[in-house]
């Protein structure tokens, strides 16, 4: 997406953001983590324009991190679903939240914690093998900095297939 290829550079970093570097990409993921799933859901949260978000849905489709669903015959609609490849960006987007949560927010719009006890998760660096939350055992709720749509209580659980993770809460 952002159209280059960093020549000379083996960096993770920089072919992720060939595929999720651009801002619209991020928001619309964020979006459908919070259980938006049609593009006309989708346009109106985000206020893109209609070219750009399908530009970036094709893109994001043609990458495997939605899928287009059909939902309905006639007319044909589709719905757009994270695949694995893209509820694994639940965990960079949780930091990416929590980083501007940290440095960007008197108060926070949206709060992630743990269903059963409520608790509240954040993304944090663990040893590999550790025990971490399956994303259904998450949800996302308004925060004390939350207004107009970010307030709605639909679509604020995080929603995955059951090999979705999280990293375990720290603070």
């Amino acid at each position: 997406m952002l159209n280059s290829d960093y020549e000379g550079q083996n960096c993770s970093i920089a072919r992720a953001l060939e595929v999720v570097g651009e801002r619209w990409t991020l928001l619309i993921i964020r979006d459908v983590l919070l259980g938006l799933r049609r593009f006309d859901q989708l346009h109106e949260s985000l206020g893109i324009a209609r070219n750009v978000l399908t530009d970036r849905l094709n893109r994001l489709v043609d990458e495997g991190v939605l899928e287009r669903v059909l939902y309905s015959e006639r007319p044909k609609r589709y719905e757009y679903q994270l695949t694995k490849k893209g509820l694994d960006l639940q965990i960079a987007l949780t930091a990416l939240r929590q980083w501007g949560d940290d440095y960007l927010s008197e108060k926070p719009p949206r709060l992630l914690r743990r269903k059963a006890d409520k608790k509240p998760v954040v993304a944090a660096l663990v040893p590999k093998g550790t025990k971490t939350l399956r994303a259904d055992e998450v949800e996302a709720v308004p925060g004390p900095g939350a207004t107009g749509s970010s307030r709605r209580a639909d679509g604020a659980s995080a929603r995955s297939a059951t090999d979705g993770t999280l990293l375990p809460a720290r603070r």
